[in-house]
């Protein structure tokens, strides 16, 4: 059986890891990216990604469950936008590190 503390931990560091897998999908990541410059609908998220409208209102629909995007109606439209400031700020953080491991990140197997 599990201490108390150590099952906080482990259900915290489930959190965080599921957290951080949002962004792991490609598609994901590259909505994220998009809705950095302002709020967009997604035709033009369809438009921006190349993809195709059901898997793009798919992967907004996780990214709004877990709190990266929300969205506002507008007519027959739905625009999407960051939901909080410190998404940008990880995005940043993110792009930094890569820049500095790119060639071991791209390498790594064990991935």
């Amino acid at each position: 059986m599990t201490e108390p503390g150590k099952e906080i931990q482990l259900i915290q560091s489930e959190l965080y890891a599921k957290f951080f897998h949002g962004l792991s999908n490609p598609t994901r990541f590259r909505i994220v990216e998009s809705l950095l410059d302002g709020e967009k609908s997604v035709s033009e998220l369809v438009e921006i990604l190349g993809a195709n409208q059901s898997q793009v209102s798919n992967q907004l629909a996780c990214l709004k469950w877990c709190g990266y995007v929300t969205s506002r109606q507008e007519g027959k439209y739905i625009y999407y936008q960051i939901a909080d400031e410190r998404v940008r700020q990880i995005l940043e953080l993110a792009r930094q590190v890569v820049a500095d491991n790119a060639a071991h990140i791209n390498s790594c197997t064990r991935m």
